[in-house]
């Protein structure tokens, strides 16, 4: 059997996507234009969005960012679509580069012209690139590095260390989170994790805005997944919390709400510490008090205050359904002259994206620029806000609400 061009192409594909397995990432832009050489594609450069998703920054060093509002690069992030530009030598095309839901960045595809069999090796081509960067961004300071446009505090590295991606996502349901200022985070966090056909979320505001604080989360980020993965249930999680923090940090405490959801069934359950109550978003409004619950003390309060057992409370959603989990940062944010960014505000922000057939994650990134923007770029404290959506692939005919 003789081997023709498609077997010398896939031998030679295969041996660089070998050479990828131990390849540094600093050597990531070069496989890059090799790959697409192979493939029949005259170069590829790949863009990784910086942590404030505001610049889309190139691995190779001697290219200038480029900006996520205001170029054909950012539109194919912001949509997470192939953008196509044509130039006088040929065409750029722009990939997205997707892990699962997390937008990593773009991929620019460059060739002297465009079909169906080039494009299909151009999206084959981010599928790889976005598979090489989420393996070694886990180990690589270098990758690290080159998202961030400013020195980042001691305290927001301790933090992000322990940070899932920004968004998750299954057949059935999506979440998706942001917290500011991106390099001086010290008590806020966020996490969310999908285990078979449950997605568990939790936002935590620690006391403090210091060093203290961000052990103080960490402890508590730790303690959670810890009790989560060994099989424990939302109130045997957030007792795992509280006593670790009454244990190793007994001065400090937090405020939390940790959720439970049944991507199959829709049935939601929660558990509030001290926090703001989750909103409840369906359609087009806020069904108001819809995930209100009895006020629980913050976790980690240790004797005479620590709390009784921790009631868990359940309500069922409708396909749609969006539920919001935040920190009180958001609606405390203050203009020029004093006035809240509000909780109205907010919401309505994120129900007119969300009409506007915005992505969830695209919806918190305009949103929380929006508050930055509000606020001239200065938080008198942290912002973490978490959404998360129930989209069955098959309607349930009945849901009940408390």
């Amino acid at each position: 059997m003789s081997s023709g061009p498609d077997t010398t192409v896939e031998h030679r594909l295969e041996e660089l996507i070998t050479e990828a397995q131990t390849a540094l990432p600093v050597e990531l832009p070069a496989l890059a234009n090799r790959c697409a050489s192979v493939l029949g594609l005259d170069t590829a450069l790949i863009y990784l969005v910086d942590l404030q998703q505001r610049l889309l920054i190139p691995l190779d060093e001697a290219l200038q960012p480029l900006q996520v509002d205001h170029s054909s690069a950012g539109w194919a992030y912001r949509t997470v679509s192939p953008r196509v530009v044509d130039a006088d030598d040929g065409v750029t095309v722009w990939i997205p580069l997707i892990d699962g839901a997390e937008r990593l960045g773009v991929l620019a595809v460059r060739a002297a012209s465009l079909d169906e069999v080039r494009m299909r090796r151009g999206r084959m081509l981010g599928h790889l690139f976005a598979m090489l960067i989420t393996s070694k961004r886990a180990y690589s300071d270098w990758l690290a590095a080159r998202t961030r446009t400013v020195t980042m505090g001691l305290p927001a590295e301790m933090l992000r260390a322990f940070l899932p991606p920004h968004t998750i996502s299954s057949k059935r349901c999506v979440s998706t989170a942001v917290l500011e200022p991106a390099y001086d985070i010290a008590g806020d966090a966020f996490d969310h994790s999908v285990v078979k056909n449950v997605l568990h979320t939790m936002i935590l505001d620690s006391m403090g805005h210091d060093l203290a604080s961000g052990l103080s989360t960490s402890v508590a980020m730790a303690a959670a997944r810890n009790a989560r993965r060994g099989g424990g249930g939302l109130a045997d999680v957030v007792g795992a919390v509280d006593q670790a923090l009454a244990q190793w940090l007994p001065d400090h405490f937090c405020t939390g709400v940790l959720c439970r959801l049944d991507a199959e069934t829709g049935i939601l359950r929660w558990v509030n510490c001290g926090h703001p109550p989750p909103l409840l978003i369906r359609g087009e409004r806020v069904l108001a008090g819809a995930l209100d619950s009895p006020p629980q003390p913050p976790i980690g309060l240790a004797g005479p205050l620590a709390p009784a057992p921790r009631q868990v409370h359940e309500a069922t959603l409708a396909p749609g359904d969006c539920v919001l989990l935040y920190t009180d940062g958001v609606v405390e944010a203050r203009d020029a002259d004093g006035a809240e960014f509000g909780l109205d505000r907010f919401t309505d922000f994120i129900i007119r994206s969300n009409a506007a057939g915005q992505r969830p994650a695209e919806v918190l990134r305009l949103l929380i620029h929006a508050i930055l923007d509000y606020q001239r770029n200065q938080l008198r404290d942290d912002v973490t806000i978490l959404l998360f959506e129930w989209r069955p692939q098959h309607r349930l005919s009945r849901h009940r609400l408390p």
